[in-house]
């Protein structure tokens, strides 16, 4: 079941807020009114004992006010006092006690309870409420006591009338130790703060009216997108951007040391300078928990994964070291894995243990070298990067074949005739000219309809000669000399092609055109005669052509089978693995976008390593300049050829997944790449063999070998150690929502492939609610009441960025998403960063002056405002900033003369909207936007327009899709309906 109809699908007549939130309608049989949507897995259950109270509650003419910890009718989240003894953040929030299933007994689901070490007091059973209970839909007449920092200033400090004041009965000030502990930094660790989301005191119901249309409430007003259908105020929940804004406050332009065993990192969003002090930057190796449980049992129990993700090639904050692969140390024989700090020296250095196979090694005679002090560390340690350093490059003794760059130009009828070619070519020509700098860059050229044009571009001809190979199925090259040559040497031939170009009269008249997989050929068996690997740029300008067996589009999205439409035909994947056998990697420029069914031409150039650039013509400024921009990036990138990338894991943990942008091998542990460059990331999943030895930790190692463009083959090392822990909780607080978000959301989008797209919604909103339960049940005080929805503090962003995930185009499809524009992006997404990952789920929200004067301080990351309509007044200029898109939304209200000098429009009314290009204009406002936006697409990983949103325009749902906290226009539920769920499913759970 999907979570919002689309084009072939229906709603379920009985469960109709099931397509308007987004959640699963295979819940048990009960009152319509029963807010708690089942999940599979997830029932609530009647214990025997439990009974008695149901029935007296049931017969309660005023549904929850015998419970004391029950809710007000309508009450929003109702802010607690914050307990400086132990640190907990609470909010309250109205009762979420659900309607038990009539009619049969639900048997009851619950986690298994943590053996070691002594357990927290159950949680309380949540109270059950009549359906009658009046307060949902209503919305409180007071303002919160309390903020989520802690308590307000003093002249706010109270509460509302009829409310017990907190004290030393009060469940939220209650000083209770969070989880107990035996030794004294577990017990420091268990007081650090999580958030907890509680009911309201019995106090504060009698201030509400039970009316959904009562006059006079002073509340601010909310988008109908924004507003909790279960009365929970959304500026009261947890925010991503002010969980951003705290660690940037502590880190930014700081210095992080990276040792061994260190503790968790900055974010991935904050800018900071990471020194290696043994332990491998978090910019090549970020993992999700800083502290592995020891034992496996503890790990599954906690429902979170053991991950990490990798980017071997990320540009780091210190100039690499770089050494001789024969001067470093050898490293294990066993395993294969290299010398890092994680080796432990014995017999007073002539062995050394590794902690990958769990093996002694002899050193070689000739690297031996004592060791000293109790540590046993070489003497020569700090000499030697390899032991050292938690990242460092070796240079190996062989020096190989140089990359080539190879253009192909797409010469059929069509493509003359669309009039695409000669802007093309004069960019072609101009990118050629400033990379001729004598660097010795090889380039070949060739052009194609249906057969093959090489070019012969040897300096001894006076001018280049054409060979045309017409058995387009079996390509054998005439000859090999002067299909690549220096840059230098042919630049002059070359130009004198690309002039002719536009002028081609190619055979026949026919309008088809041919197919994107003839050219990569071509240029793959020129790489392969050659012996060496290279960037292949395909610009093709006539419709696509399907071949092969194709997946039609039309019916999937109504389907069981969507996951089909993901996957690549299997001449495609054939096809690429020849690719990164050779290291080829594939950039396709399409520079007239047609919509064709199930023949989208991106599966060969993201398998390796490429890039596809599609444009609907370019004859306009706007898609000239990005074609300029993609182009000058794909040859310009520094890139990595014919890498493969090893694992290693300690001897007690395995690989058990790898998931990226990659053909999948035989081992999740070793991944052949044709090209990758520093963005490229891929997420790695570990898992326990035996348990693990609390005194030496994990060692996780990525190898990557590679060819550089001058063709010397170097290998690059990134080692990182994590500590262990026997306790659960030690585990909890060492993860990041960023990077879970950004292993998630690579583990999903890979699965894709093979499963239905509902089954991997379910599955990830089901590990989520078992992880909060299992945190719940194991880790949070004893004093949390039912009603309380309690956070690690490190994953309060978890929720929002999980459900953002969930209604994503990939996952969730709306009426207007093409399968073009879902394959696209789910290719885009899966290469990204933990960065731009996060600020893809979550975009970057920032206001802008209005005035010259405001104009005087730039904008910045800093002053964001949260994902949802109510951040934005008709009267401001906001800016919309995710790694795809960037919009600029214009209220309706902006003053005349903010138009004037940022658009130099007279009136609202007069404003152009959709993609635009900021006019030059001589004030200093449209001078700082123009930097700004300036700024942020030199960040993005690829070219983007920038479009201008007018407030009730058309295209608002554009901007609909980024306002990640509302309710989006494909059906997904908003944020704060997503958590009130996640909290009443995890309760269930424990019943």
């Amino acid at each position: 079941m999907m979570d919002a109809p689309s084009a072939n699908q229906s709603r379920t007549p009985c469960q109709p807020w099931a397509g308007q939130n987004g959640w699963s309608p295979a819940s048990p049989p009960g009152p319509p009114c029963d807010p708690l949507p089942g999940l599979q897995r997830l029932s609530l259950s009647s214990p025997s004992d439990l009974r008695p109270d149901r029935d007296r509650l049931q017969g309660s003419t005023h549904g929850c006010r015998g419970d004391r910890s029950a809710s007000p009718p309508g009450g929003r989240a109702h802010l607690g006092a914050l307990d400086p003894r132990n640190a907990e953040h609470s909010v309250r929030a109205p009762s979420m006690a659900p309607a038990a299933g009539r009619g049969r007994r639900i048997p009851p689901c619950s986690l298994p309870l943590v053996e070691e070490g002594p357990h927290p007091r159950r949680v309380p059973q949540m109270p059950f409420y009549s359906p009658h209970s009046p307060y949902r839909g209503m919305s409180p007449p007071f303002q919160p006591p309390y903020t989520l920092d802690g308590p307000m200033p003093s002249h706010q400090n109270h509460l509302p009338a009829g409310s017990p004041s907190p004290g030393a009965n009060s469940p939220l000030c209650t000083p209770r130790p969070v989880f107990e502990r035996t030794n004294a930094e577990s017990a420091a660790a268990s007081q650090q703060p999580h958030w907890t989301l509680a009911a309201p005191s019995r106090g504060t119901i009698n201030q509400f009216v039970p009316d959904a249309a009562a006059p006079h409430r002073n509340v601010a007003p909310q988008s109908p997108t924004a507003e909790s259908r279960y009365g929970l105020d959304p500026e009261l929940l947890p925010s991503v951007v002010k969980v951003i804004a705290e660690d940037a406050a502590e880190w930014e332009g700081k210095v992080f040391a990276s040792e061994p065993f260190s503790r968790l990192p900055p974010l991935a969003t904050t800018s900071c300078i990471m020194e290696d002090r043994g332990n491998a930057s978090p910019l090549a190796i970020r993992s999700a928990s800083y502290c592995v449980p020891c034992e496996g049992q503890t790990a599954l129990l906690s429902r979170l994964p053991l991950a990490a993700l990798l980017t071997p090639l990320a540009r780091l904050s210190e100039p690499l070291a770089l050494s001789s692969e024969a001067a470093c140390v050898t490293g294990c024989g066993s395993c294969g894995a290299s010398m890092c700090p994680a080796m432990g020296w014995q017999d007073c250095g002539q062995r050394f243990f590794c902690p990958f196979c769990g093996k002694l090694s002899e050193v070689p005679w000739h690297q031996y070298q004592p060791t000293r002090g109790p540590e046993g560390v070489r003497v020569d340690r700090d000499q030697r990067p390899e032991l050292s350093m938690g990242s460092y490059e070796t240079l190996g003794p062989q020096m190989g074949e140089p990359a080539a760059l190879i253009l192909a130009v797409d010469v059929s009828a069509s493509a003359v005739r669309g009039g695409h070619l000669e802007f093309a070519t004069q960019q072609i020509f101009t990118l050629l000219t400033s990379l001729n700098s004598g660097d010795g860059v090889r380039v070949g050229l060739m052009t194609y309809d249906s057969r093959i044009h090489l070019y012969d571009l040897s300096p001894a001809l006076t001018r280049p000669h054409m060979l045309v190979i017409a058995e387009a199925e079996e390509l054998q090259l005439p000859v090999r000399e002067g299909l690549l040559v220096p840059l230098e040497d042919c630049i002059h031939g070359i130009h004198s092609v690309l002039q002719l170009i536009p002028q081609f009269s190619p055979e026949g008249g026919g309008s088809g055109g041919a197919p994107v997989e003839l050219p990569v050929r071509a240029g793959l068996a020129v790489l392969q005669a050659l012996s060496c690997p290279g960037k292949l740029l395909v610009f093709h300008a006539a419709p696509l052509v399907e071949t092969g067996d194709t997946n039609p589009s039309s019916g999937f999205f109504g389907s069981n089978k969507a996951k089909s439409i993901f996957q690549p035909s299997a001449p495609a994947v054939s096809l690429a693995e020849q690719c990164v056998g050779q290291g080829c990697g594939v950039h396709l420029f399409v520079l007239s976008q047609q919509d064709v069914g199930g023949a989208w031409p991106g599966h060969i150039p993201y398998l390796t390593g490429g890039a596809l650039h599609a444009y609907d013509h370019l004859q306009g400024e706007l898609d000239r300049e990005r074609f300029s921009a993609d182009l000058k990036r794909a040859v310009e990138t520094d890139t990595g050829y014919k890498a493969e990338l090893r694992v290693f894991v300690s001897k007690d943990v395995r690989v058990s997944g790898c998931y990226g942008l990659f053909l999948p091998g035989d081992s999740p542990g070793r991944v052949a790449m044709a090209t990758l460059d520093r963005r490229t990331t891929l997420a790695v999943e570990l898992a326990h063999n035996r348990a693990l030895d609390e005194t030496r930790g994990v060692a996780v190692q990525a190898v990557l070998s590679y060819s550089t463009q001058a063709g010397c083959r170097r290998t690059r090392v990134h080692t990182l150690t994590l500590r262990c822990s026997r306790h659960l909780q030690d585990t909890f607080r060492q993860y990041q929502a960023q990077t879970l978000l950004t292993f998630y959301c690579k583990k999903i989008y890979c699965s894709v492939l093979e499963r239905p797209l509902q089954e991997l919604r379910e599955e990830l909103q089901t590990e989520v609610t078992e992880a909060l339960a299992s945190y719940r049940k194991h880790c949070c005080s004893a004093s949390v009441s039912a009603g309380q929805l309690v956070l690690p503090q490190y994953l309060r962003a978890l929720p929002v960025y999980i459900n953002s995930l969930r209604k994503s185009e990939v996952l969730l499809p709306g009426l207007r998403s093409s399968v073009h524009q879902r394959l696209q992006q789910r290719c885009q997404v899966l290469a990204m960063d933990a960065a731009a990952t996060s600020a893809h789920f979550y975009p970057l929200l920032l206001p802008l002056p209005l005035s010259v004067d405001g104009a005087a301080s730039s904008p910045h990351a800093g002053e964001a405002l949260r994902c949802c309509a109510a951040s934005m007044e008709p009267g401001r200029l906001y800016l919309v900033h995710a790694p795809l898109t960037l919009l600029l939304w214009v209220g309706s209200r902006v003053p005349a003369c903010t138009l004037m000098a940022l658009f130099n429009a007279g009136c609202f009314s007069s404003l152009p909207s959709g993609e635009t290009k900021l006019p030059v204009l001589e004030n200093r406002l449209s001078a700082r936007v123009r930097s700004l936006v300036h700024a942020l697409n030199s960040e993005a990983p690829c070219a983007r327009k920038l479009w201008v949103v007018k407030q009730g325009d058309a295209c608002e749902e554009v901007l609909q899709r980024h306002l990640v906290e509302d309710k989006s226009p494909n059906g997904g539920a908003s944020y704060a309906d997503f958590l009130y769920h996640l909290h009443v499913n995890s309760v269930r759970l424990l019943q």
